[in-house]
């Protein structure tokens, strides 16, 4: 892999900067095709599809924050000589080539490459067909900007391509590919795993749970519920699940009170079995698979645990492994939750759509990983690079 000069990779995010501002009109135009032959009925993915004035300019600004991020890449991470002379140094060095694929979303193609890009990876963008237009009037920029900087167009492709056509890509690439992040629900990271022969960083689903304790403070309570699960349905952060414990003195208030500040809202409820007479909930949980269901949509399930054991029992057996919540105003209660509860993301009264890159300070995001391995959370510019331990000897050999 050729290492590029930081101040190189920089004139090109430079340049990329000037061609989406320029371009504004040509890419909002683009995707006006995408969006005119999409089904509005999946109004999450419609969401995600839409491209306009704002959306451009947070592509612009996500540019910007890599721009002005330090250079990943060459990073000592440790550094020592041992006893017999060998000095070992330990730095940061580029995975290689990286694939994404990922579901409507013209956003990505934007933030994945930038980020890959500064880090000093190949990256191939596979978009899905909903989005062809907007991604190939993303990616003209690019090429432009990387053309303009005396760069070859191959550090950002974009791969046009159906399923099957994915399917052998996988099996049989025609150019070494070093990491693919799947972004997007359960059937296609199965469909990755099943034919990648590289490692997989999961970008997991959502399916995130909140759970109310009896000591928490309502005050707190409404707005943090409402926020995460209505600011915006379409994110892999948004909420799905609430339980409450029953154990809670004023337990049917609670209950009432939740479900009005979210059916106000336009969400859907969906009651359990020990909740439907409480709760004016039309809709009861007819299968235990709702609780692994990432709903992606103006609706929740609203049920109860027994105990904050029972809690962090039942979220950890269904969640995604992505964020929950714990609300109470017992700070130990809450450290037990937060230790407990294996996500990438625990929150203390606190909405769970701050699971996100420039939210939690790490800047434009290639996804969120729900993996353990080699990282867990906002997939930033720090984490787009691997190791690599350079050893300098004088001649020793091991006994």
């Amino acid at each position: 892999m050729l290492l590029i000069d930081t101040d190189k990779k920089n004139a090109v995010l430079n340049s990329m900067v000037q061609y989406l501002d320029s371009d504004r009109a040509e890419i909002i135009a683009a995707n006006k095709k995408d969006l005119e032959a999409f089904d509005r009925d999946d109004q999450a993915l419609y969401d995600r599809l839409v491209v306009n004035d704002a959306k451009v300019d947070d592509m612009i600004r996500a540019v910007k924050e890599v721009l002005a991020q330090d250079d990943p890449v060459g990073q000592v991470i440790s550094k020592g000589t041992l006893d017999n002379g060998l000095n070992i140094t330990n730095k940061t060095a580029p995975f290689g080539t990286i694939m994404i694929i990922y579901e409507s979303r013209p956003d990505v193609t934007i933030e994945a490459a930038v980020l890959a890009f500064k880090a000093n990876n190949k990256i191939l963008l596979k978009g899905g067909k909903e989005a062809h237009h907007s991604n190939e009037a993303l990616v003209e920029c690019w090429h432009k900007a990387l053309a303009d900087n005396g760069l070859d167009k191959d550090w950002i492709q974009y791969l046009k391509m159906d399923r099957a056509t994915t399917q052998e890509f996988l099996r049989n690439p025609d150019q070494p590919l070093d990491l693919i992040v799947p972004r997007g629900g359960e059937r296609l990271i199965e469909f990755v795993k099943q034919h990648a022969k590289c490692a997989v960083l999961v970008s997991g689903r959502g399916n995130n749970f909140a759970y109310v304790a009896p000591d928490a403070d309502m005050e707190k309570v409404i707005p943090v519920l409402v926020n995460a699960k209505t600011d915006k349905i379409s994110g892999c952060n948004a909420l799905d699940k609430i339980l409450v414990d029953k154990n809670h003195p004023q337990l049917d208030d609670v209950l009432h009170k939740i479900e009005t500040a979210l059916t106000e809202k336009g969400v859907h409820i969906v009651a359990g079995e020990e909740v439907l007479e409480t709760l004016s909930a039309t809709d009861k949980i007819e299968s235990d698979d709702v609780w692994y269901e990432e709903f992606l949509a103006m609706k929740a399930v609203i049920s109860t645990v027994d105990g904050l054991d029972d809690a962090i029992s039942f979220i950890n057996k269904y969640s995604g492994g992505h964020s929950n919540i714990i609300l109470t105003e017992n700070t130990d209660d809450a450290m037990k939750f937060m230790e407990g509860v294996d996500s990438a993301a625990v929150y203390h009264n606190a909405s769970t759509r701050f699971t996100d890159g420039g939210q939690m300070g790490v800047g434009a995001e290639l996804a969120i990983s729900t993996d353990k391995l080699h990282h867990r959370g906002p997939l930033g510019l720090k984490q787009l690079v691997t190791n690599k331990y350079y050893v300098f000897g004088s001649g020793q050999v091991r006994k």
